[in-house]
């Protein structure tokens, strides 16, 4: 198994607020293991405050753990591909919007462009799936992606079956077991936890 020391990880970060707390601890352990994190945000975490923070908050948080800028537009997301950037790139949390778009192809946002720019070097992205709808119109689109070359998903199971039935998220301990299986090339299961 392949060590995350001095990996190379992108690190986008889309709008399912309510695991952005998660999503930082995970961040802080990559990068106590010696992770070097290059943090991307999609539009909405860019400029959305919510009841789980401030943008401004956001990226200052990100800013301390990673001690890196912040890859916030579609024009500075581009250059992962032609320059190799990374060894890796993690979406986490990944709203359904975003699987739909990757799925899809669609690469209007800092976090797509990334994504796009990343698997043309032939290299892994992970998926941490966080989305309201996976069990219906998402799922669809998660099936696209399980049968996509270099995309590996973070296993994950219902969050709230009997509040949200057709939600599903991340499995938050899984996260870094995830990351060093894609990067052997293998997807980390079972893939429904």
């Amino acid at each position: 198994m392949k060590s995350i020391k001095n990996k190379k990880i992108g690190f986008a970060i889309t709008g399912s607020f309510c695991t952005l707390d998660i999503t930082f601890t995970i961040m802080e352990k990559l990068v106590s293991q010696g992770a070097k994190l290059l943090p991307i945000i999609s539009d909405a975490v860019s400029t959305t405050n919510t009841v789980f923070g401030t943008a401004e908050n956001t990226k200052k948080r990100l800013t301390e753990i990673t001690n890196q800028p912040i890859i916030d537009t579609i024009a500075t997301a581009e250059p992962i591909g032609p320059k190799k950037l990374l060894d890796i790139l993690v979406v986490l949390p990944a709203t359904g919007n975003t699987l739909t778009k990757i799925a899809l192809g669609i690469t209007d946002t800092p976090v797509t462009m990334a994504v796009k720019a990343h698997l043309r070097n032939n290299r892994p992205v992970v998926l941490g799936l966080s989305s309201n709808d996976a069990l219906a119109g998402g799922a669809k689109n998660i099936g696209l992606l399980l049968g996509m070359r270099n995309i590996y998903f973070i296993p994950f199971g219902q969050d709230m079956p009997h509040a949200k039935p057709r939600s599903m998220v991340f499995k938050s301990e899984y996260v870094i077991d995830a990351i060093t299986e894609a990067l052997n090339g293998q997807q980390l299961q079972p893939i429904l936890a």
